[in-house]
């Protein structure tokens, strides 16, 4: 799945000058956690976060009246505190390679840019849950098989010629494969919801033939 297919595109952004305050408002306002900052031709510069400007905030125990709290609030500008030349993605990337990026950097979303660097979205982890939602089809409910099976060739099509064989109907298949060079990996099947007596018999059937890690029976839960 592509960037371009799940990423926000209108995109709430501030520029470099833009002061602290402003842009605190906006992050309250849209109940968002970090704003792109781009130049006057839309190019990213930057990014900043709530966490950036909660740490630029004077602390509780200052000693600044109001007066001056607020002027040097006001005074402060988003160049002062953004994390410069930010991890971006492109929209032909997939979900998965941003995903892996935000875990390995610890953030939670990246600025979308065109080959021109022009910031065309944002891709956000609650996208990416989107995402996983949309291809498990966890919100259809049914059963979802956990299975141990070994890497070589026709070991997957075994499982699905026994669940086929019982009237299974597969609704969506994941693999991990911790390494290249592993014997075995981790194969997460759910079927779409039947008649609980035959749910049972196929669960019982893919046990005694397979290594069956788990299973699960999930209810419906249609998107509001």
């Amino acid at each position: 799945m592509l960037i371009r297919d799940w990423m926000t595109k209108d995109v709430i952004t501030v520029t470099p000058d833009t002061s602290m305050m402003h842009a605190a408002k906006l992050l309250k306002e849209h109940n968002i956690g970090r704003l792109p900052v781009v130049d006057e031709q839309g190019r990213i510069v930057g990014v900043v976060s709530d966490r950036d400007i909660k740490a630029a905030s004077p602390s509780k125990a200052t000693t600044l009246d109001v007066h001056e709290l607020y002027y040097l609030l006001d005074e402060l500008r988003i160049k002062d505190i953004m994390t410069a030349k930010p991890i971006v993605c492109k929209p032909t990337d997939t979900v998965e390679r941003c995903a892996m990026l935000m875990d390995e950097n610890n953030i939670g979303g990246l600025p979308v840019v065109d080959e021109n660097n022009r910031l065309v979205g944002v891709i956000t982890d609650t996208d990416v849950f989107r995402v996983l939602i949309a291809i498990t089809g966890v919100r259809h409910g049914g059963v979802q098989l956990g299975l141990q099976l070994s890497t070589q060739d026709g070991a997957l099509m075994q499982v699905l010629d026994d669940l086929r064989a019982a009237g299974a109907r597969i609704m969506s298949i994941l693999t991990a494969l911790e390494t290249t060079e592993a014997q075995t990996r981790g194969v997460f099947i759910r079927m779409l919801p039947m008649d609980q007596a035959k749910e049972d018999a196929i669960v019982e059937m893919i046990r005694a033939k397979h290594t069956l890690l788990y299973w699960a029976r999930e209810e419906a839960h249609p998107q509001r």
